[in-house]
């Protein structure tokens, strides 16, 4: 039995991926899929389980960087079926893994219930942000966590308790190889303040990052009581280029991938910021990009 045998409706091969991260970089999948359904998931999980192939889960792509190769095994999109469902039931809000974090922040404000509205302005998905517990000087989604469903590496469904979910500065417990989706438990406040306060948020964000039409990523976490994009310009780094990477002119810890661009290029800056400030301030970075 091959891979795909069986898979053949929902399974690609040598599928380009650059287009699905906000880099715009990198190579193509040697298998891609979108399943429709749950159980389709699991059968195609316990199939690469079977054949050794290793599984990656694709979100919104806003913190990824793929590398010039060609990704081996399978990779996954969350992008249809429940995986994007949001649904607001009293003071709870139940999201797929899949779903778009601005719009499950939407549906929030909308019905008047606060707790995500700072997050407003960033990326991803509503799984990827609990998984790297996404968050704001006005605080983390995993605060509002309550209950999570997983899919782990053998194709196993599992529930996550609130005692079970563990949050810190941009990590969680939930590392199983999908967030299936998620409950939050939220708070009543007025829609109509809750909108303005949303909307100045989003101005403040957007004032201090690239343009939308830019081909961006975050590169570090920011270590603990100091903003890596202060140091990296306190290092002199703004404006840095490698290739065709410039680290922006509007925050420093991000950067910009014009045409012609590598993902090579981006390696060797984030090589060059790493050691720069190291070597100038003593601090060592951690890389909050991920890379495939």
């Amino acid at each position: 039995m091959t891979l795909v045998s069986g898979f053949e409706k929902i399974v690609r091969q040598q599928e380009p991926l650059a287009d699905r991260t906000w880099l715009r970089l990198g190579g193509a999948a040697e298998f891609y899929s979108e399943p429709k359904s749950v159980d389709e998931l699991a059968a195609l999980v316990r199939r690469c389980r079977e054949e050794e192939v290793p599984v990656r889960v694709l979100g919104g792509g806003s913190n990824l960087l793929i590398r010039d190769d060609q990704v081996a095994g399978m990779v996954v999109g969350l992008t249809g079926g429940g995986f994007t469902d949001i649904q607001v039931q009293g003071h709870r809000l139940q999201a797929g893994g899949g779903a778009k974090l601005a719009h499950a922040i939407s549906e929030t404000v909308r019905a008047g219930l606060a707790g995500l509205e700072p997050l407003v302005g960033i990326p991803g998905t509503v799984g990827g942000a609990l998984h790297g517990n996404s968050g704001s000087r006005g605080g983390d989604i995993g605060q509002w966590a309550d209950r999570a469903t997983v899919m782990t590496r053998a194709g196993e469904i599992l529930q996550r308790n609130r005692e079970d979910l563990v949050f810190a500065y941009r990590q969680s417990s939930l590392d199983e190889l999908v967030i299936l989706n998620a409950e939050f438990q939220l708070e009543e406040d007025d829609p109509e303040q809750l909108t303005k306060r949303m909307q100045k948020q989003w101005i403040v964000k957007k004032a201090s990052q690239p343009l939308s039409h830019q081909n961006v990523a975050s590169l570090f976490k920011n270590p603990r009581g100091m903003s890596a994009g202060t140091l990296i310009d306190q290092a002199g780094l703004k404006g840095t280029r490698v290739g065709a990477v410039e680290v922006s002119q509007r925050h420093a810890n991000f950067v910009v991938a014009d045409q012609g661009a590598t993902s090579q290029d981006v390696l060797r800056l984030i090589d060059m910021i790493r050691s720069r400030v190291a070597e100038r301030l003593g601090v060592e970075l951690e890389t909050e990009l991920e890379i495939w």
